[in-house]
């Protein structure tokens, strides 16, 4: 027992986060997309380089 409340309040904020309109900036969203995504594909060829030199040999 004594969820109520916090039931309640948490009804109360997915209500609010579902109808409040929201100004979202787009461009800025875009922007850090794009970012994120160089930095990942930087990571990415820095782990490939590391393990360049080792092959995986299945013979």
């Amino acid at each position: 027992m004594g969820r109520g409340r916090a039931k309640a309040k948490q009804t109360k904020v997915a209500r609010e986060l579902k109808y409040r309109s929201h100004d979202t900036d787009l461009s800025a969203l875009a922007q850090e997309l794009a970012s994120q995504k160089a930095r990942s594909e930087e990571r990415d060829s820095d782990e490939r380089d590391y393990w360049s030199d080792d092959t995986d040999r299945r013979d």
